[in-house]
């Protein structure tokens, strides 16, 4: 790897060479100007990395040079060198964006250590930029998929995105509800700020408060220590409460205020200000949740602005190819083995499978597939016995012309769960509806 590369601007020679020797002694690459014009000359045509300019120069001053170097670079680090009686001076030039400054005579010992500081910063901005482009690239590939119900969900989230709108996403489990959230973070104004998921029915009822308003040391027995909660973490980006149908009532009351306030109070605390925006995911009916005393009415509404479904793999067949290649390809490529595909029989028992599990499931087969395959191709008996013996129904149903069709529902849901042994779940996958939707007709039996 290349050194790192120093820019030396002074008017006083002496000084300019003296300071050259250091930093070569230091095993920088140095550059060397008399003047502010010189100066940007190098950045123009050099890659640099911090600037060590003199405060007062004629004709272009320290601060111009600044001002003029973060427009054209604003990731390359300054510091200004100033003589007694300057120091104001050069404290409103940290304030345009100067790293540091050090005082004349310079101490050899000072300037060396204020630029490895500098070079430290201007690594770990460099870092975070890559880290950034990184997710964005991450979240990006994983939100992959053609068919037309997948595409009428990506444009309704990029639609949301940009706004400052609340969003519920719901779906079944193993749809992607926390992918779809991450993506509409990712191409929101509030990208570069923390996204935090929580998941809500991981968290026992009696510490979620706490989890996610935080709480101050002593608050309760065992608060050995001041802890941020979830609300502030995600401050000034996006807080994503999956299965938020899982939190106790108390709380949901506590959660409203927020919403409908910006302020929040961790326990032992005073009061805060909240700057996030939040989505919500679910694979519960919150509706059913209302009507039945689970959910509060007004904090459903407050978080229900916009809708977003997810919709089950069984509705998405056109993207069962291509979501199984790209888990085939990182697969291969964690484990080191060259699958390159699957066999059409394989594939083809693949789409006619309904997938219970959803793109979850999906994604465990094919782990499951690269582990165990000797060969470069996915066959049938890679595959496991959920799918290599699943059989579509052929059953006929006989219904009279007249028949209303509550009773015609209701002869569905009978035989299909005939069918399936009683498994709602597998019940739900074959007639296409959610598993809250069989419960919800099983009442009206």
């Amino acid at each position: 790897m290349e050194e790192p590369a120093i820019l030396i601007i002074d008017d006083e020679d002496s000084n300019l060479r003296s300071l050259e020797k250091i930093f070569v002694k230091e095993g920088y690459r140095v550059f060397t100007a008399h003047n502010g014009k010189e100066g940007l000359d190098i950045v123009r045509t050099k890659e640099i990395d911090v600037i060590v300019t003199d405060l007062l120069m004629p004709g272009m001053s320290g601060v111009d040079l600044l001002r003029a170097v973060k427009t054209m670079n604003p990731e390359i680090e300054v510091i200004m060198m100033t003589a007694y009686g300057t120091v104001e001076t050069a404290v409103e030039a940290m304030k345009e964006g100067a790293y540091d400054f050090v005082e004349k005579p310079l101490k050899r010992v000072f300037i060396t250590k204020s630029v490895q500081k500098a070079l430290e910063r201007r690594k770990l901005v460099l870092e975070n930029r890559n880290l950034h482009a990184r997710l964005k690239t991450r979240v990006t590939k994983e939100i992959i998929g053609q068919s037309p119900a997948w595409r009428q969900t990506l444009d309704i989230a990029r639609q949301t995105a940009r706004s400052m709108a609340n969003v519920l996403i719901v779906g079944e489990s193993g749809t992607g509800k926390e992918v779809l959230a991450r993506f509409i973070h990712s191409i929101s104004d509030r990208a570069e700020k923390p996204f935090i998921a929580v998941n809500c029915a991981a968290i026992p009822e009696t510490i979620i408060e706490a989890e996610l308003f935080g709480y101050e040391k002593g608050a309760f027995t065992g608060a050995i220590a001041r802890r941020e909660g979830y609300i502030a973490q995600a401050n000034g980006g996006t807080l994503l409460l999956d299965e938020i149908g899982e939190i106790p009532l108390q709380v949901q009351v506590k959660l409203l205020r927020v919403l409908q306030e910006g302020e929040y109070t961790p326990l032992g605390g005073i009061q805060k200000n909240a700057d996030f925006r939040l989505i919500a995911s679910t694979n519960r009916d919150l509706k059913q949740e209302v009507a039945e005393g689970r959910f509060r009415e007004d904090l459903y509404y407050r978080i229900n602005v916009v809708e977003i479904e997810c919709p089950p793999l069984r509705n998405r067949r056109d993207d069962i190819p291509i979501l199984a290649e790209y888990f085939l390809k990182n697969f291969s490529i964690r484990d080191g083995k060259q699958v390159e595909g699957f066999s059409q029989e394989a594939m083809k028992r693949m789409i006619d499978y309904t997938w219970p599990g959803n793109i979850r499931e999906l994604e465990n087969t094919v782990e499951r597939a690269v582990v165990l395959t000797r060969t470069r191709i996915i066959d049938l008996c890679d595959l496991p016995a959920s799918i290599t013996q699943y059989q579509t129904p052929t059953e006929t149903i006989q219904i009279s012309i007249g028949t209303p069709l509550e009773e015609i529902e209701r002869m569905v849901i009978r035989e299909t769960l005939k069918k399936t042994g009683g498994d709602k779940k597998l019940a739900a996958s074959l007639l296409g509806i959610a598993t809250r939707t069989i419960y919800r007709k099983l009442d009206s039996l």
